[in-house]
């Protein structure tokens, strides 16, 4: 218990020194790019405004003071639990973050639960049968997903089932002119649909890879080779021994993922017109909204290194053995 309480202690102190890294790094760059937040926020009505009024827009959005003012300035309300207010939303970025990643939660959720699942019986299968078609097969979809971006197949999945098919909506997460709360439980499945078989085909990939390199392993491992001595089948030996020497390696590796999940997430909303948090990231970093794409950014790099945490924590808890070799 000592040990695991010693874990977490020293992670948290490591996550809050790199989301303080990062939120340096994103403000500077933030900072640096040619973006006028102004022109971005006004478009073409900028032209139309007097400078007087401009001015008071530089003013309360403190764009007339330094950055590194400004950066400790946030750094202090967000220590506070204040994040500032979102320039597109007129409302705080903290209330932003809520409504959009509810909206994320349940696409990354299924997404994330789905390509789980299907990758780890992928790899299971393919480490099983090694060599043989089935196998080659999955290798080869494997491979391929892997070296391809989460926008193309996003693109083309929307070009095939929406505009050819006519199966799935175009876009949104409801029909479109019907208020969020009027929209049912039935329509918001349907318009998920898409989404999450795009992000679930991509995050097969490496689940199913990893599993197969695992179950192979196995295979070689004594105990393995003495069961089949014993006449236990291919099969057999999958199940009574390789599902219990993959599964916690596999469970790992999907919260460890968590990066390229929310990473698919912004590409696949953005795609189809999601209103997810992602699709907030991209309005946030074209329209130079600084406190919501710093927000953003705070609350994405959290959300990872708790995926990392739980991941590394899965491991002393489950397998005895690291205990041990860190007590000793």
């Amino acid at each position: 218990m000592k040990t695991i309480v010693c874990f977490l202690i020293k992670k948290i102190t490591r996550m809050a020194v790199v989301m303080g890294a990062v939120c340096i790094l994103a403000f500077t760059l933030i900072s640096l790019a040619p973006i006028d937040p102004v022109s971005a926020y006004l478009g073409y009505d900028r032209m139309q405004i007097s400078k007087a009024q401009e001015d008071r827009i530089i003013k309360r959005w403190e764009l007339d003071k330094p950055a590194p003012q400004r950066l400790i300035r946030w750094f202090k309300n967000a220590l506070s639990g204040d994040l500032g207010i979102s320039v597109i939303h007129d409302e705080p970025v903290i209330d932003v973050i809520k409504k959009r990643f509810s909206a994320s939660f349940v696409l990354m959720g299924l997404a994330w639960l789905i390509s789980g699942a299907v990758g780890y019986l992928l790899g299971v299968i393919a480490g099983t049968f090694k060599d043989s078609w089935i196998d080659r097969v999955i290798r080869l979809y494997a491979y391929t997903l892997a070296a391809t971006p989460t926008f193309w197949i996003a693109m083309v999945l929307l070009v095939f089932f929406s505009v050819s098919l006519g199966w799935f909506p175009f876009c949104c997460a409801g029909p479109l002119g019907v208020m969020p709360e009027d929209v049912t439980l039935g329509e918001r499945i349907y318009h998920l649909i898409l989404p999450v078989f795009t992000l679930s085909v991509i995050g097969v990939a490496p689940i199913a890879l990893h599993t197969r390199e695992k179950m192979i392993d196995v295979f070689q491992s004594d105990f393995a080779l003495y069961a089949a001595s014993m006449g236990e089948s291919r099969t057999g030996i999958a199940l009574h021994h390789g599902l219990r020497h993959t599964l916690l390696p596999a469970v790992t590796l999907q919260f460890a993922s968590f990066g390229e999940l929310f990473g698919g997430a912004v590409l696949a909303e953005q795609v189809f017109s999601y209103p997810g948090l992602g699709r907030a990231t991209v309005e946030a970093g074209v329209r130079g909204d600084v406190p919501l794409l710093l927000g953003i950014v705070l609350f994405s790099t959290l959300f990872v290194v708790t995926g990392n945490i739980i991941a590394d924590l899965l491991y002393r808890l489950i397998d005895p053995r690291i205990r041990i070799g860190e007590a000793v």
